[in-house]
């Protein structure tokens, strides 16, 4: 569902399950603050998925560069609801928020794992350099705090450990 004021108490957790699975995983993942998380759900720019009152998954979405781009990230899945399908539901969930929201923005995502790059592939993305995304300094600036950035940084943003993918709707209006 997409989230709002009532699911702010999951937001220390929401936030406590990406930095565990960073640790997990070895990749990089850009840290958020409590405030930010919570300012996406307050916007109605997040997606929770809940058993009962239980936090399964989060993800959220944002705009750059004057609308032109909106990104899908922190899309994490508690472990123990792995391998239902959830990431799956979650991704095409704020797919769809995206798409409501900003119909004419071009959407990406920035991803390390294999079965994000399947779940972005059959939404319709296609992966880009970084040189096709938005050249927004915030957007860039928010990499900071991802293990990764320093190789970022030194390659002009042209290499990093993440996979690029981009959903044009431009290429999907006779579709």
């Amino acid at each position: 569902m997409v989230a709002n004021e009532s699911h702010l108490p999951y937001v220390d957790t929401i936030l406590k399950t990406i930095e565990d699975a960073a640790k997990v995983r070895g990749t990089g993942i850009a840290k958020r603050t409590n405030e930010y998380v919570s300012q996406k759900m307050l916007e109605g720019k997040a997606i929770i998925a809940l058993a009962g009152d239980e936090f399964a998954g989060f993800c959220y979405i944002e705009s750059w560069g004057n609308k032109q781009f909106v990104a899908n990230s922190g899309l994490i899945v508690v472990e123990k609801f792995r391998g239902h399908g959830l990431a799956k539901r979650i991704k095409q969930r704020a797919f769809a928020l995206s798409r409501e929201r900003f119909p004419q923005a071009k959407l990406f995502g920035l991803t390390t794992g294999a079965a994000v790059m399947k779940i972005n592939y059959e939404l319709g993305y296609r992966p880009v350099t970084f040189a096709e995304l938005t050249d927004d300094e915030a957007f860039w600036k928010g990499c900071q705090s991802c293990v990764n950035y320093p190789i970022l940084q030194e390659k002009k943003r042209r290499f990093c450990m993440c996979t690029a993918m981009l959903y044009d709707p431009k290429e999907h209006e006779d579709k």
